[in-house]
């Protein structure tokens, strides 16, 4: 059975793990002790170790056959290099892989659409040009190209960007509860969306079919404006809809990073998962994956 070790333990992981049991023997790369319990319960081996730490990461040199590499850049007051594009948290989990007796044999990424940056709408592939417009993206870019490099050592890199993830639990509830503004139709932009689940498959499709050194946007198949996207929601939970504004209001209002999210726009094609991954999304329009989160929300409080 082959050793697939998890970095970046979060809620997609979560959803992976019961894909995973009985298939491989898993490991996850734990910072905080508190969570063992849970992993070791669900089928994992907890290693301890965080990427933030170099010198903690020495015990998963040659560990695994498969890396699923989840984890997101570090934050801005965290970033220990100049200039503040490079991910420091890519470079000693490759360099502390690279000190192994064998170096893996695939790694999965999940990186963001936000490296494509501003496209005006336009509707894109995975070979469209990188514009990151914000350091975050920077910071995705390096990891990817980080990894790329990597790949060309004889490790099979496959590189999934995923949108904006949503679920059940993952939902602009709150912002809708605060009445936060949404752009009016002629400003707005358009979104992409995943359901955290389809997100999940993905990422266990591309340990199975993921070409060497390829992107692959993790997308669903919707077309749709943010505010309409808003509204959706709101609707669909009984909410008020979000109060539509001009830019220059929207931008007054929120911080920086909020609206850093209103500056985007693109529609992305995803043939690639459906053709190499071999993939059926369960949740092919956000849609239909807000109408099962409204039935799953509701079962909560039955």
């Amino acid at each position: 059975m082959q050793k697939l070790l998890i970095v970046g333990c979060g809620d997609i992981a979560r959803r992976i793990l019961p894909r995973l049991r009985g298939h491989y023997r898993v490991f996850a790369l734990l910072r905080d002790p508190s969570q063992r319990a849970f992993w070791r319960e669900h089928g994992a081996i907890p290693v301890l170790a965080d990427l933030d730490q170099p010198d903690s990461l020495q015990r998963i040199a040659g560990l695994a056959d498969i890396i699923l590499y989840l984890a997101p850049p570090a934050a801005a007051d965290k970033c220990r290099v100049t200039g503040g594009g490079r991910d420091a948290r890519t470079s000693a989990l490759l360099a502390a892989l690279a000190r192994g007796w064998s170096l893996p044999q695939r790694i999965v990424y999940i990186s963001t659409t936000g490296v494509y940056g501003d496209c005006d709408g336009e509707l894109i592939d995975e070979t469209h040009a990188l514009r990151p417009a914000t350091v975050r993206a920077c910071r995705r870019v390096d990891a990817e190209r980080q990894l790329r490099a990597f790949g060309r050592r004889g490790v099979v890199v496959s590189i999934l960007r995923a949108p904006g993830i949503y679920a059940a639990d993952r939902l602009p509830i709150e912002r809708l509860r605060k009445g936060i503004p949404a752009l009016y139709a002629p400003d707005d932009v358009y979104t992409n969306h995943i359901h955290a689940d389809d997100l999940a498959m993905l990422t266990c499709a591309a340990v199975r079919y993921g070409r060497n050194n390829r992107t692959y946007n993790a997308t669903d198949d919707s077309q749709i404006k943010m505010g309409d996207y808003f509204d959706l929601v709101a609707d669909g939970f009984g909410l008020p809809r979000a109060p539509r504004l001009s830019r220059r209001e929207v931008e007054e209002r929120l911080s920086p990073l909020q609206f850093s999210f209103m500056s985007e726009s693109r529609r992305l094609l995803n043939l690639r998962i459906k053709q190499e991954l071999r993939v059926k999304l369960r949740y092919a329009r956000v849609e239909d994956g807000v109408a099962a989160a409204r039935m799953e929300r509701n079962s909560w409080c039955s």
